[in-house]
């Protein structure tokens, strides 16, 4: 009989050389589902994300909440991987991984010893993830990439300024997050293939081209000849009333249109040429949005508009900010904060991965690394078999970290 409680990836072990957000958005994935995720740190430094926004440990500048929420249930072995003793190291964690995942710019993992190449020499059936701004191949492999610059040069920032004279500057950290999860189907795929065939597999994940397939509209017309729409959105619509900002749409099923009509009172629209057919309507939105917003001025404050809506079956939300969403019951309910164990605040809250299984949430197993290396002695004692003695004469050396 299977344990009800394993999980997905319960004996799958991850050899994680990511840093900041794309790379261990994927490998938290992985963990929350059960992998063993190994993730190599830098000597004295860890990953950037250590030195983030709000730190959860008095006097340390290490614990940010950024770095703790993304790299919940991993373990944190630290290896100078310039350092060729330590790549000797990472060869031999090699052996042992079923997967390897990096995000470095194109070229480096190369340089370090710990490419494709390099890992599947002494494990052919391994399945190796590589992730950047612009892919391992093209013009543009070796450009610097963050989510700002993907997000310019993907077009998505030209279409986000709308009626705005100058493109606005994203909150959304969008291209890490979506080339993450991407990688994450990516290497699962590989791995059902491995399951199937034996054969390992290298992935090449682009953060711009995970950009490009979040886009709905244009991409798919301009490239079948048509033309840019650049908004603004239409059948989307942000009002104020009294009590506050709230968001409706209007759009995305056929019956949308029709539900509106019979909220408004107003059938003769649908006779209307401008507004009879979903095209129409998106392209008369700049004469068609006045007569909604003034059907919504009616209500006079936000809470009555929300409740029409809900009458008539049209989407719709209140906007809330970060801390009444924190508070909803209903991510409560959906265990979507879970608590991980902290060494120094006992324990802290992080976000959980965006779905259950089998009816449960799949929270963290355990917490971020508190020390970087702080696993190291036991992975390479542990997993590897190396002795004490080694360990501590590469720990000496300086190859390998050991708080």
């Amino acid at each position: 009989m299977t344990d009800p409680s394993a999980r997905l990836l319960d004996g799958l072990t991850v050899l994680d050389f990511t840093r900041v957000l794309a790379g261990p958005y994927c490998t938290r994935l992985l963990a929350d589902l059960g992998a063993r995720v190994l993730k190599i740190e830098r000597p004295g430094e860890g990953d950037d994300t250590r030195r983030g926004y709000i730190q959860l440990e008095e006097g340390r500048l290490d614990q940010a909440s950024y770095f703790v929420r993304i790299n919940a249930g991993k373990e944190s072995v630290g290896v100078d991987l310039s350092n060729p003793r330590g790549r000797e190291v990472v060869l031999d964690l090699a052996r042992k991984a079923d997967v390897a995942i990096e995000n470095f710019l194109p070229g480096v993992a190369a340089r370090l010893g710990i490419d494709h190449a390099a890992l599947a020499a002494v494990k052919p059936d391994i399945v190796c993830c590589s992730i950047s701004g612009f892919g391992q191949t093209g013009p543009m492999r070796d450009t610097p990439a963050f989510h700002h610059i993907i997000n310019a040069v993907s077009g998505i920032m030209y279409l986000e300024r709308q009626t705005q004279p100058v493109p606005p500057v994203s909150y959304l950290q969008a291209a890490d997050v979506l080339a993450g999860t991407h990688a994450f189907g990516a290497i699962l795929a590989a791995l059902y293939r491995h399951g199937r065939t034996g054969r390992g597999a290298y992935v090449d994940v682009s953060m711009l081209e995970a950009m490009i397939a979040a886009e709905d509209i244009t991409y798919g017309a301009i490239i079948n000849g048509g033309e840019v729409y650049p908004g603004p959105r239409a059948g989307m619509v942000v009002h104020r009333l009294e009590g506050g900002d709230f968001a409706m749409q209007t759009v995305g099923a056929p019956q949308l249109w029709n539900r509106l009509l019979a909220a408004m009172k107003r059938p003769e629209l649908n006779d209307d040429p401008r507004f009879s057919t979903p095209l129409g309507r998106r392209q008369n939105w700049p004469v068609l949005v006045p007569i909604i917003l003034e059907w919504l001025d009616g209500f006079v404050t936000r809470e009555r508009a929300l409740a029409g809506l809900r009458e008539a079956r049209l989407p719709a939300s209140p906007v809330l900010s970060p801390t009444e969403v924190v508070a909803l019951p209903h991510l409560e309910a959906r265990n979507a904060f879970p608590e991980i164990p902290h060494p120094a605040r006992g324990k802290v809250r992080v976000t959980a991965v965006p779905f259950h299984v089998d009816g449960r949430s799949s929270p963290p197993a355990a917490g971020a690394p508190h020390r970087i290396g702080e696993h190291t002695r036991d992975v390479l004692g542990g997993l590897l078999g190396y002795s004490a003695a080694r360990i501590d004469e590469l720990a000496r050396a300086s190859v390998i970290a050991v708080p």
